[in-house]
């Protein structure tokens, strides 16, 4: 299993990249300071009380809306270290990636995901397993490059590891 997590932060559909990060902070150069706004428009406890290793579930077209990186890169900077969804919006999914954070899309399975259960996830075969009820969803496994991608801690690690 590559990730456990005993808390989960659970969101519905469509949750904007405007949301995960309001625009009115995008001038902080500082990614850590960054975070420290993260979701406060849909959820003023995620920045205080996340903790490294909790993982994000969430509906349909999660990072929807604009393009920023800001998005992935504050939820990465928190600790979390995977997010399952229904469905990713295809920008934010690619600009996970880029970054070194792993998503996982399981379908309409996501809903059988409470945030007081606990998962767990293997990338390599695409398997969510909740650990509360026993289930284990099939989702969409990443393919191994993309895989290595995330390990590496995004695209630039990736291509300097690669350039080595």
């Amino acid at each position: 299993m590559d990730f456990r997590s005993e808390k989960i932060w659970r969101y519905g559909d469509n949750v904007d990249t405007d949301v995960i990060i309001p625009a009115r902070y995008l001038a902080i150069a500082d990614w850590k300071e960054l975070a420290n706004h993260a979701m406060e428009d849909i959820d003023t406890t995620f920045a205080k009380h996340v903790k490294a290793g909790d993982i994000m579930v969430a509906g349909k077209n999660f990072g929807c809306g604009s393009s920023r990186e800001h998005a992935p890169g504050v939820i990465k900077e928190k600790g979390v270290p995977v997010i399952v969804a229904h469905s990713f919006a295809r920008i934010f999914f690619r600009n996970a990636i880029n970054i070194g954070l792993p998503v996982i899309e399981i379908g309409d399975q996501v809903e059988r995901i409470q945030a007081d259960h606990a998962i767990g996830i293997d990338m390599t075969k695409g398997l969510v397993y909740n650990l509360t009820t026993g289930e284990t969803y099939e989702g969409t496994a990443l393919p191994p490059f993309i895989q290595e991608i995330a390990k590496a801690g995004g695209l630039v690690n990736f291509a300097k590891q690669r350039q080595s």
